[in-house]
C-alpha cells in the first residue's frame, strides 16, 4: 500500500495471550469508545471529532453508509461468540439508528453500498428470526439485482446512475457483485424459492468469466466495449469472492466452488501478507478490507471444515491484540505496529475487535514473528510528496505480487513492521534488482542508523536478481526496519526491491 508515512518506534511491551477475555474487552473497547447510545449510531473517528472520511451523518460525525453495515456485522459477530442479551439488544438498536438517519436508503446511488446492508439484513434475520430483517434484506436484493443488464457481458452495475459503458464511474465490480451471491443464497435458504439460487449461480458465473483469472481476482472491468479489467489487489476483493464460492458449495454441494473459496483463501495468505500477518491496506475503506476477508475465511473453515486456517486466523488475532493501544484498548489500521496515539477510525476498529470475535482463542502467550518473509510490495512506503515509490510487476523473476520500483527520489523508504519472538542479531537479507548500475540505501532499525550506505551491486538488468545481507539488531516484540534513500548518504540509480527475509 503506497502510502505517506511516518516512521513510529515502538512501544514494547509484554505480550498478552489471547483468551477469551481478551475478545471481550477488546469489543467493549470498541463499544465504548466509538458507540453513542443515545444516537443508536457509530462515530467515525475515537476522538468524536469531524476528520477525513467524513461522509456519514451530521456532516461525517457518524459512519458512512457501507461503513454501518461492517459494524453492525461486528455486533454480529459479538453476538454469535457470546449469545449475550447486550449484543442482542444492540443488533436491534443499531438498525434502528441508521434507519432514523438515514430514512430511505434507496437515496444511495452505490450498488455495493445497498449491498452490504442487504447481506447484513440477512445475516441479521438468520441470528434473530426478525422478519423484518428478512424484509429489508430482499427489498434491497431485488433493487440491486434490477442493476443487471448484458454490458460487458452481464454483471451488476457498481453505480445506479450510471450505466453507460465508458462514462466516468461505469463500471461493474467484485464489491458489488460478489456480496450478492451470497445474499441470494441466503434468501433462496429463507424462502427455499430456486430463482434466488439460480440467480446467485448467474451472478458467480459473471464473476467467473469477467473478473477471474488463473492466477487472481480482478477488481472491475470498464470501459467501452467488451472493457477494460483493473487487476488491482484488494484483500475483501478475494474475501467476497471466497465467500460466494462458499455459499454456492454449501447450496450445491458442487467441489469446484470450495475449491475455489481455498484458491482465493491461499493466494491472501500467500501473497498479500507481510510474515502472515494480512497487510496494511490504508486507512478510510481499506482499513475495513482485512476484516471482511477474515470474516469470510472463517466463514470457510468453520461451515466447509476448512481446519487449516485456523492457525493463521490465531496468529492475526494474536498479533493484533498485542499492537492495541493500551491507554483504550482499541486496535489500529495495521496489526504489525503499535496502534499509535492520534484518533482512529471506527472500520479500522472494527476488523481488529471483529477478528477476535471470529476467532477461537488459543491461549498463546508471545510475540508472532511470523514466517520472516517481508514482500516489498505489502510493506509501507515513506514518499515524498505522494511519490518516488511505486508497486509493479513489469520485469520477470520476482516473488508473490511484485516488487517496489522506480526508486531513486531523496526521502523515501520502504519501512517493514517486523515482530520477533526474543531479542537477536539476525542476518537479513534484501532481494533486489538494480538495471541502471551500483545503488546505495541505508537502513535504520528503530530509528537508529545500522548502515548509512549498504551497497547494492549492479544486476546488470531489471530481469536479474540479486540479494545483499546486513546484520540487524532486533528486539523482542516490535521492531520498524527502514530501508531508505538519502541523497546525503548515496548515490541515485534506481533500485527494485523485491522482498527482505533472514527473520
Amino acid at each position: 500500500m503506497l502510502v505517506s508515512s511516518v516512521v513510529v518506534i515502538p512501544e514494547n511491551r509484554r505480550a498478552s495471550a489471547f483468551t477469551a477475555s481478551n475478545a471481550s474487552d477488546s469489543m467493549n473497547s470498541f463499544i465504548n469508545v466509538f458507540y453513542d447510545s443515545s444516537a443508536k449510531y457509530f462515530y467515525t473517528n475515537s476522538d468524536h471529532q469531524i476528520q477525513q472520511h467524513a461522509h456519514g451523518p451530521d456532516n461525517g460525525l457518524y459512519t458512512d453508509f457501507w461503513w454501518g453495515a461492517q459494524l453492525w456485522e461486528t455486533v454480529m459477530d459479538a453476538y454469535e461468540r457470546t449469545n449475550s442479551t447486550v449484543y442482542r439488544n444492540l443488533i436491534d438498536d443499531i438498525y434502528t439508528g441508521f434507519n432514523q438517519k438515514v430514512p430511505n436508503m434507496m437515496v444511495n446511488k452505490f450498488n455495493d453500498d445497498l449491498g452490504w446492508w442487504a447481506l447484513a439484513c440477512l445475516r441479521a434475520y438468520e441470528l434473530t428470526g426478525t422478519v423484518e430483517y428478512l424484509n429489508r434484506g430482499t427489498f434491497l436484493f431485488e433493487k440491486i439485482f434490477d442493476e443487471w443488464d448484458n454490458s460487458y457481458g452481464g454483471g451488476i452495475w457498481w453505480r445506479r446512475d450510471i450505466h453507460t459503458p465508458g462514462a466516468t464511474d461505469a463500471q461493474k465490480n467484485m464489491a458489488t457483485n460478489a456480496p450478492m451471491v451470497i445474499t441470494a443464497v441466503k434468501l433462496y435458504n429463507a424462502y427455499n424459492d430456486v430463482n434466488f439460487l439460480n440467480k446467485a449461480k448467474q451472478i458467480y458465473n459473471w464473476i467467473q468469466s469477467k473478473l477471474v483469472t488463473a492466477t487472481k481476482i480482478n477488481d472491475h472491468v470498464e470501459g467501452t466495449g467488451a472493457g477494460t479489467i483493473k487487476d488491482w489487489d484488494f484483500s475483501y476483493n478475494y474475501g467476497t469472492y471466497l465467500g460466494a464460492a462458499l455459499s454456492l458449495y454449501k447450496a450445491t454441494g458442487t467441489a469446484s466452488y470450495l475449491n475455489n473459496a481455498n484458491w482465493a483463501a491461499q493466494y491472501v495468505i500467500d501473497k498479500m501478507t507481510s510474515a502472515k500477518t494480512l497487510m496494511y491496506e490504508g486507512e478510510n475503506d481499506g482499513a475495513g478490507f482485512k476484516m471482511i476477508f477474515a470474516r469470510n475465511l472463517n466463514r470457510l473453515r468453520v461451515e466447509a471444515g476448512q481446519s487449516q486456517y485456523l492457525t493463521f486466523l490465531q496468529q492475526n488475532a494474536t498479533q493484533a491484540y498485542n499492537h492495541r493501544r493500551l491507554s483504550d484498548g482499541i486496535i489500529g489500521s495495521d496489526w504489525s505496529r503499535d496502534t499509535g496515539s492520534s484518533y482512529i477510525q471506527s472500520l479500522a476498529a472494527a476488523a481488529g475487535a471483529s477478528l477476535l470475535q471470529l476467532t477461537p482463542p488459543d491461549n498463546y502467550t508471545g510475540y508472532i514473528a511470523g514466517n520472516g518473509v517481508y514482500e516489498a510490495e505489502n510493506a509501507v512506503k515513506k514518499l515524498n510528496n505522494g511519490g518516488g515509490l511505486i508497486n509493479e510487476s513489469v520485469y520477470s523473476g520476482y516473488n508473490s505480487r511484485g516488487y517496489v520500483g522506480g526508486w531513486n527520489t531523496n526521502n523515501t523508504a520502504i519501512i517493514f513492521y517486523v515482530n520477533q519472538n526474543s531479542a537477536s542479531t539476525k542476518a537479513v537479507t534484501f532481494r533486489y534488482a538494480a538495471g541502471a548500475g551500483n545503488a546505495s540505501r541505508y537502513v535504520k532499525v528503530n530509528g537508529v542508523n545500522v548502515s548509512n550506505n549498504l551497497a547494492f551491486n549492479s544486476t546488470g538488468g531489471w530481469g536479474n536478481w540479486n540479494t545483499v545481507t546486513v546484520n540487524i539488531p532486533l528486539l523482542a516484540g516490535s521492531n520498524v526496519i527502514e530501508l531508505g534513500y538519502n541523497s546525503g548518504l548515496g548515490n541515485s540509480n534506481f533500485l527494485n526491491v523485491d522482498s527482505m527475509y533472514g527473520l
